[in-house]
């Protein structure tokens, strides 16, 4: 089993929904204090609250959520900690949004309108309930990976989809008299928890979230209980976790950034650093030829034993 010293980088997934007045001065302090302790990641902060993942030390991360903590209503910050054999990461980036999470909703308030969470603990027992509803708030893409078995895969292309997708089918999904129990989970519980708002706001009462998301769920409960099935996509270099939250068995396609499978690899359609069988026909030659470019710099930097400075992970923190 590996240890810490097997996996020296701690990873820490944020997010709180809170008021905040003054953003650009919170980017400041916080910029400064992640670059202060060599922490790297990404954090967006926007009215409605922070959201992100940064990884570093144990002491950095400490340091840098004590200072999150300290700020308006961010007291309950929801973290889910995991390790890494390396930086997952290769710069600190801290920006301000309109949202920390795009829904394309600028009136929904998370704090005003918040649905019912459920501890992981008890969160299977609420989707074996006879007449729940189980929809999974994420992309398409991270739901082919892994799920919970019998949930509802809306077959979004982004987080902004999910409000029509929801329109669209709702007499579907709810039928006609008493609306049923509907439960929500997403990676880390910023999407669930911002869709659970959503359906209040559309006038619906028995919305019920998973409290941190997937990653508290396969940190709290054990495989021989679980009724999860598949593994976890992550927004960072790990691509996938499992039961544990230990790594996957995922690649990541440098192109797209969609997760990459074993069998996935061995497509025609892959070529390492270029394209997947995903991505292969929404590029141009020229985009794929930079690819190529910037796969060609990196592989020749690790020969090095750097970090090629054009390396860029995705910046899509809508876990």
């Amino acid at each position: 089993m590996l240890t810490e010293q097997d996996r020296p980088i701690c990873v820490a997934a944020l997010y709180t929904f809170t008021d905040f007045r003054d953003c650009e001065s919170i980017r400041q302090a916080l910029a400064s204090l992640c670059n202060e302790w060599g922490v790297k990641g990404t954090l967006l902060l926007a009215a409605e609250g922070i959201n992100g993942t940064i990884a570093g030390s144990n002491a950095a991360i400490d340091a840098v959520l004590a200072a999150i903590r300290d700020l308006p209503g961010c007291g309950k910050l929801e973290v889910k900690l995991s390790r890494a054999g390396a930086m997952p990461f290769y710069r600190m980036k801290v920006r301000v949004k309109s949202e920390i999470v795009t829904m394309g909703q600028p009136d929904l308030s998370p704090l005003s309108q918040a649905g019912h969470f459920v501890a992981a603990v008890d969160w299977s027992a609420l989707i074996a309930e006879p007449g729940t509803i189980v929809i999974d708030t994420r992309n398409d893409y991270e739901v082919a990976v892994g799920t919970f078995a019998g949930a509802v895969d809306p077959k979004t292309k982004t987080f902004r989809d999910f409000p029509d997708w929801f329109r669209n089918q709702r007499s579907r999904l709810l039928g006609e008299g008493a609306p049923p129990k509907i439960a929500m989970f997403c990676t880390g519980g910023i999407r669930c928890e911002k869709s659970a708002a959503f359906l209040k706001s559309e006038g619906l009462d028995e919305v019920y979230y998973l409290q941190g998301g997937i990653l508290k769920y396969l940190e709290t409960i054990p495989a021989d209980a679980s009724l999860w099935e598949g593994e976890c996509f992550v927004f960072d270099q790990r691509v996938t976790v499992g039961h544990g939250l230990t790594p996957g068995t995922y690649e990541v396609c440098h192109a797209c950034r969609r997760p990459v499978s074993a069998d996935e690899l061995l497509s025609p359609y892959y070529v390492a650093g270029i394209r997947c069988g995903a991505c292969h026909d929404e590029r141009t030659d020229a985009q794929r030829a930079g690819y190529a470019e910037r796969h060609r710099q990196e592989r020749l930097a690790e020969e090095r034993g750097a970090v090629h400075v054009g390396a860029v992970w995705p910046a899509r923190h809508d876990k």
